[in-house]
């Protein structure tokens, strides 16, 4: 039922206003969202990503429809989601985004505030003509405004965006992104996987980037839960932007090397490393999160991944100079990935970029510690922000001269249509 999509979706919504992990990551752990047949949950989905997405820009909306103060969370979240309906889904009636939302309030301690709901979301329809086309005019005039976006961030971008490029980043960071997938290749080839797509009715296209070998990675439709699909429990794929594939063609490991995977966790990467190895080798991966860890652990187990062992960062013993190659897949702000990471536009402070930047140079100072002579490193963050990327990457030329810079490459979502990633490799001097 439609109704009961609306009612977990503010739910969700309700609990995203509360610090905690990222509400991406909570749906399938959603008894309620999981409980919603598969159209009414793809709605749900839709209501509360496009919601968080666009909660500036719909407060807007709501002051110009006569909200005169911000109402309490529960009306705040539901006035939202009414907005959201009236303006970005066409598919759904206007009496019905307006009366179920009122129908809301009475489930989610808001009952007094229905009136004040329906008021305002009645204004909203009545002026619903021109306020599309202050919506369009907004982009433009009030970027920041206009497409949801802190007013900090959208600032620091334009100092190195053309206006065109702007516009192009913002309307890609609230795009739904599409579903991409990497061939497991230790469980089979290209065909093999495809095979078993067509028997589970995946829609399914491979795509081509430049930095990753032909057949390996796709785009998918899943006719359900992505959980539940046969070549997904099998280990036959993991779900994996091709951006992140960059940092492994850098690190180029050899089966039988000893490869150390400093911030490990979910293991995407490190997963990929082992594929790359054969599954022959050693490979070290570390994370300060033992919950990640297992996390890890379970993307190894499900992908036949045979050659990794996974420890906390406090508990794993790192002699010094005895790994062939490191990676540092480094804690970052994520400004690369926000249409992804739904929440983090609004949670991100200016002060964390700095911060960070601190953290990145510490841990490539340990990764290179770890690494033999004449061996690689390289370091990776998913920012567009340069003191993280190209900034960190001329302190330690500085300050660690035994390291020589081999590559640096940024990919961004406006030229590379990717998520953004930034990826350097380095060599250590000597034999």
């Amino acid at each position: 039922m439609i109704a009961n999509a609306r009612g977990v979706a503010a739910r969700l919504l309700l609990a995203a206003e509360e610090p905690g992990d990222f509400l991406e990551n909570r749906l399938e752990r959603d008894s309620g969202f999981m409980a919603l047949a598969g159209v009414d949950r793809r709605l749900c989905q839709d209501l509360v990503f496009g919601t968080l997405r666009w909660q500036r820009t719909l407060d807007w909306l709501g002051e110009k429809a006569g909200v005169q103060r911000p109402p309490p969370p529960p009306a705040r979240v539901l006035l939202r989601l009414g907005l959201y309906q009236l303006f970005w889904l066409d598919r759904i009636p206007e009496f019905a985004a307006v009366n179920e939302t009122v129908a809301l309030a009475q489930t989610m301690g808001a009952k007094p505030l229905g009136g004040f709901l329906n008021a305002v979301l009645r204004r909203a329809c009545r002026e619903r003509t021109g306020l599309q086309t202050q919506l369009v005019a907004l982009k433009s005039e009030n970027s920041a405004l206009g497409w949801s976006h802190p007013e900090w961030l959208v600032a620091r971008w334009a100092k190195r965006l053309s206006e065109p490029q702007l516009q192009e980043l913002l309307a890609w960071n609230n795009s739904p992104p599409p579903t991409f997938v990497r061939c497991n290749l230790l469980k089979g080839d290209s065909g093999t996987l495809v095979n078993a797509w067509k028997a589970e009715g995946v829609e399914y296209e491979a795509k081509s980037f430049p930095w990753v070998e032909e057949g390996q990675v796709f785009t998918i439709r899943p006719p359900g839960s992505m959980a539940a699909l046969p070549s997904f429990r099998e280990g036959r794929f993991y779900v994996q932007d091709p951006s992140t594939l960059l940092a492994i063609r850098e690190l180029d490991p050899k089966p039988g090397e000893s490869i150390l995977d400093l911030c490990a966790a979910p293991g995407g990467k490190t997963c990929h490393a082992a594929q790359s190895m054969g599954n022959v080798g050693q490979i070290l991966a570390t994370d300060e999160s033992q919950g990640r860890l297992e996390l890890l652990t379970e993307n190894c187990l499900r992908l036949g991944v045979t050659c990794v062992t996974a420890r906390s960062t406090l508990k794993a013993e790192i002699p010094p100079t005895s790994f062939d190659r490191v990676l540092v897949d480094s804690p970052c702000s994520n400004t690369g990935v926000l249409r992804r990471r739904i929440e983090l536009r609004w949670r991100l402070r200016p002060e964390e970029i700095l911060r960070l930047s601190r953290v990145q140079l510490r841990l490539i100072k340990n990764a290179f510690s770890a690494l033999k002579p004449g061996g690689r490193l390289v370091y990776s963050t998913c920012s567009l922000e340069p003191e993280e990327n190209q900034e960190v990457i001329n302190q330690i030329l500085a300050e660690v001269p035994q390291l020589q810079l081999l590559n640096s490459t940024q990919l961004h979502p406006v030229s590379d249509h990717v998520d953004g990633a930034f990826v350097a490799s380095f060599q250590r001097a000597g034999l």
